[in-house]
């Protein structure tokens, strides 16, 4: 027998590592070079609300990531996220771009490192036995350093967090430093506020430029994201650490950019002009020329801060890229050797050597602008995906997951976010029209990469959709209606209901069972669950296959409810049909209400999402009913109610009564419904009634009138799942009180149809 050994990374970072690394990697050159660079750009007032308004979008995306994160807390980030929410493809991309994008960069702060350190030796005078020219000693520690932290994140998970612990708390110590210092300085000589005058002089729309090159700053959350296999108590911790991080980062960005604007005064001889537009003039090196005059020792705090930001984000950067190509090498999207991990360490090897090997490559030969240019687009697209992946994952699968934390104000929030990632991106070519060649460019090649591998190699992920058998429909545009067959003892019940349906139609049947298998059994093992499902399509097939063309599809998914509204959206259904539930049919409205669900954990979010009409057959196992009661309170579900109660009377002793029920509130016109819609569906005026009872209790008026009836049809309440389940409706009460046969029908609005097939 073949045994399949899985290994596990180690679980030993704490809230404080992980939080930490979040702060290492947004605290990185990010904020040393961009003050200055915002100041020169939007002046400033706009360098203050470049800061402060990023901080507010990355803590919309940071919710997202953390909601996300505490239900699916596993390495890969963005990419997991993306293959539950979209598939394999648009996954590989994200996590093609997480790689990239965090080794590029490690580079980047790799040479920053470099740079500076190199830089305070050289005004020591220490520098001068050296045999090569200054450019090329600064590529040589850069590529020492990069080593060095590969080495770091071989030595495993805890070393890498102690050691990015150390240094983040290093340069955030300095930083909260400087801005004490500042705000201190400023109550005490007042006339420093007037280095803000003009509050923003170039304009508003100059602060989205800023904006868009400052927001890599605060990608820190993404890299707390890929710890989820390596941290303790995750669905806790991880978004914990991400709100926190977002929240420490920007008031620390806000102060330092405030103590940068006054570490001057206005009257000071060497400033010619305004104070900002001094500061602004040096660019990149704005923010060391200001913070030298504000604090004694500046020059060497300063380059003690900047290779304490640069070693931390190095380290947290080379942790992330590693963790995505992990990930990528775990599912086979990449050759398997990427989820190779080291026996000893417990950290993944092969990984963190490619990615080693590219943030040396690209510190040693390429120059760094445009490329971490495009590192912040792919951020912002990463960010973007992200934001959809949760309203996504939310809608189609809240019932499956089990959260750690879920965010207010949904979806607002992502939509926002969403929104103006969109604008920062577009706007970031004002900066550098080569990173929008280059990011497009890896893009495609990572295309090119998933075309002809990784498709065919990708390995099953547990929320996948598997087609076990399915015999295609023929094509055409003929109306189509799906039959959620469960079991062969309710099939030939339901699909007796559901021949007048058909044939009043003119449609081709689509037969569909999700084959139940238990949580606990391997996906390769859901083929041996599948016979009782053949046996019902069967036996269905039997009675619909000589009146009408029929098709037939076995599959299986962890959700039975994703899995039928998935077929739907794939093959265009317009109708679907299904049974109600034996097992709700005992339950007490208190216990069902406990459980989290009305009309059953498959119904509920059936009728929420589906893009098509739902029939629900209840105890109806006849063909045509004589006399039915349609209670009616308006909208299109009651007039649907109508339509089908038509395709289900007698055609020649068969009686449609309109139902409502006056309680002393506003109530249907229902002589005017019935002229409407009675003429429309061509129902004789014989055969169409209507009554009126008066009572405050809607379902026991209901429930006494249906006595008298053979058949009951009502409309499902056009109410969001969330409301149903927490407030008594007419139809779910009716559902489990009422001993007459009962159908219970939902129509779907085109406008709504659209928005549920793109959902």
């Amino acid at each position: 027998m073949h045994v399949e050994l899985h290994t596990e990374l180690s679980r030993e970072l704490s809230l404080f590592h992980i939080t930490m690394m979040g702060l290492g990697m947004m605290i990185g050159a990010g904020v040393f070079l961009g003050i200055g660079n915002s100041l020169y750009l939007a002046g400033p007032g706009g360098a203050i609300l470049t800061f402060s308004l990023n901080g507010v979008i990355a803590l919309f995306t940071a919710m997202s990531y953390a909601e996300l994160s505490s239900a699916i807390p596993r390495a890969g980030g963005a990419y997991n996220f993306a293959r539950i929410g979209f598939g394999r493809g648009v996954s590989f991309i994200a996590g093609w771009m997480e790689w990239f994008a965090s080794s590029v960069a490690g580079s980047v702060y790799a040479l920053t490192l470099a740079i500076y350190t190199l830089r305070y030796f050289e005004a020591l005078g220490f520098l001068g036995w050296l045999p090569v020219s200054t450019d090329w000693a600064v590529k040589i520690v850069a590529l020492a350093a990069a080593s060095f932290f590969v080495y770091i994140n071989y030595r495993g998970a805890s070393e890498t967090g102690k050691v990015g612990a150390f240094f983040t708390m290093g340069q955030t110590l300095f930083l909260v430093l400087i801005g004490v210092v500042g705000i201190v300085v400023a109550l005490r000589e007042p006339l420093r506020f007037q280095n803000f005058t003009p509050f923003v002089p170039m304009g508003w729309m100059r602060i989205l430029v800023t904006m868009g090159f400052t927001y890599v700053a605060f990608e820190g959350f993404e890299v707390i994201a890929q710890a989820g296999d390596e941290t303790v108590e995750p669905k806790k911790n991880l978004p914990k650490a991400m709100l926190f991080s977002v929240y420490i980062a920007t008031v620390i960005y806000v102060c330092v950019a405030f103590a940068t604007i006054v570490s001057i005064r206005p009257d000071s001889p060497e400033i010619t002009g305004q104070v900002w537009q001094w500061i602004g003039s040096f660019r990149e090196r704005g923010f060391g020329e200001a913070i030298s005059r504000l604090i004694p020792m500046g020059n060497i705090l300063l380059t003690l801060a900047v290779i304490f930001a640069s070693t931390s984000a190095l380290n947290a950067t080379i942790y992330s890229a590693t963790r995505a190509s992990y990930a990528l090498g775990r599912d086979h999207m990449l050759p398997s050797v990427f989820a190779n991990i080291a026996k000893r360490r417990r950290t993944p090897a092969t990984a963190l050597l490619f990615t080693g090997v590219i943030v040396i490559l690209i510190a040693f030969f390429l120059p760094t602008v445009h490329v971490a240019s495009s590192a912040s687009i792919m951020f912002l697209f990463l960010f973007f995906m992200v934001n959809l992946c949760v309203i996504k994952i939310r809608y189609n699968m809240g019932d499956e997951l089990s959260y750690g934390f879920v965010m207010p104000f949904f979806p607002v929030l992502p939509i926002v976010a969403i929104l103006m990632q969109s604008v920062l991106a577009v706007w970031l070519v004002n900066m550098s029209v080569v990173a929008w060649i280059i990011a497009p460019s890896w893009i495609v090649l990572g295309v090119l990469i998933y075309l002809f591998y990784a498709r065919g190699h990708a390995k099953p992920s547990e929320h996948d959709i598997f087609v076990l058998e399915e015999e295609k429909a023929p094509e055409g545009d003929e109306f189509s209606i799906m039959v959620a067959v469960s079991n062969p003892d309710s099939a030939i019940g339901l699909v007796r209901t559901t021949y007048q349906l058909c044939g009043a139609k003119s449609a081709r049947v689509e037969l569909l069972h999700m084959v139940p298998v238990p949580a606990q059994v391997p996906l390769a093992d859901a083929q041996h669950y599948m016979m009782e499902g053949k046996e019902a399509i069967i036996e269905v097939m039997l009675y619909l296959a000589p009146l009408f063309p029929v098709s037939t599809t076995l599959r299986y998914c962890r959700s039975v409810a994703r899995g039928i509204v998935s077929a739907i959206r794939e093959k265009r259904i317009n109708l679907l049909i299904m049974g109600y539930p034996a097992e709700r049919r005992e339950l007490s409205t208190a216990r069902r209400r406990r459980q989290g669900f009305i009309l059953g954990s498959t119904i509920d979010p059936v009728v929420e999402r589906t893009p098509c009409d739902v029939v629900i057959f209840k105890d109806a196992p006849h063909t045509t009913y004589r006399r039915i009661l349609v209670p009616v309170a308006g909208g299109p579900n009651s007039v649907f109610a109508l339509e089908v109660a038509s395709i289900l009377m007698d055609r020649d002793e068969g009686e449609i009564v309109l139902f409502t029920v006056d309680t002393g509130r506003k109530r249907i016109d229902i002589d005017q419904f019935m002229a409407t819609y009675g003429d429309n569906l061509d129902i004789g005026r014989d055969r169409l009634r209507r009554k009126i009872a008066l009572s405050d209790d809607v379902v026991h008026a209901i429930r006494e009138e249906a006595g008298e009836y053979d058949l009951v049809v009502i409309g499902i309440t056009n109410r969001p799942f969330m409301y149903r389940a927490t407030h008594q409706t007419v139809p779910e009460e009716l559902a489990h009180t009422i001993d007459k046969p009962l159908v219970m029908v939902k129509a779907q609005t085109s406008v709504g149809s659209m928005l549920k097939r793109f959902v």
